[in-house]
């Protein structure tokens, strides 16, 4: 489902954060041809290893990045609205890294890549601001995967759930939206040690889950798994 803006854009990142260096009539010449968009879960916004000649600004929901190798799936990072997509296809020509796929239903805006080119090219504030976002954006994903790679099982699916609650959710009490497989994607390990761990956590008053909901009870003890992992 496509519709043309006029979105009312002036609480939104994009215009406050990313483009606020940009004038009024630098703002409404990028936006001019940008399209609003609806992703269903699951949907592919972005495919690894393809071009592609726009951005999306994620406005409503969340996404991970999956790299596939031998038809094995690696999540390698989960981000939420607001915040925006593709930013590395601006800095260079090469194929998409991974891929980005829409975890629940999801709103964004489509941003033609050369157009934001442009604006780059001629505001160079607005070039050092998305060069800083960009690079944040690539620290923050590297080393919260790092910080994932070295543990033990346990501590890898503690660290995963600290992440979500501090991170993503800011809540201690949430709906999970991911999945159990994508869990595993995430943690690199078999959907059945994240059952028996996520169990084994229950077991222990750490969390309580009832279906897709989960609420951490022991956020410390958690946090101190997710350390010696």
């Amino acid at each position: 489902m496509l519709k043309r803006y006029p979105a009312k854009c002036q609480n939104c990142f994009f215009r406050t954060g990313l483009c606020k260096t940009l004038s009024v009539r630098e703002f409404k010449r990028l936006r001019k041809l940008t399209i609003q968009r609806q992703f269903q879960k699951g949907e592919v916004i972005f495919r690894q290893d393809e071009k592609t000649e726009y951005l999306v600004f994620l406005t409503k929901g969340m996404v991970k990045h999956v790299y596939s190798n031998h038809g094995k799936d690696l999540i390698l990072s989960i981000e939420k609205a607001q915040t925006l997509l593709g930013l590395s296809n601006t800095m260079n020509e090469d194929t998409n890294l991974a891929s980005i796929i829409a975890i629940d239903d999801c709103k964004g805006c489509i941003i033609e890549i050369e157009r934001f080119k442009e604006t780059m090219v001629r505001n160079r504030w607005f070039l050092f601001e998305v060069m800083r976002y960009s690079t944040q954006t690539v620290r923050d994903s590297i080393i919260n995967f790092i910080s994932i790679a070295h543990k033990q099982s346990s501590g890898k699916i503690a660290g995963i759930l600290v992440y979500l609650a501090e991170n993503i959710y800011n809540k201690h009490s949430f709906y999970l939206s991911l999945s159990r497989q994508e869990l595993a994607d995430f943690a690199g390990c078999s959907k059945e040690l994240i059952i028996r761990t996520i169990q084994n956590f229950c077991s222990e008053d750490i969390i309580r889950v009832s279906g897709k909901n989960m609420e951490i009870l022991d956020m410390e003890r958690l946090r101190m798994i997710s350390q010696v992992g």
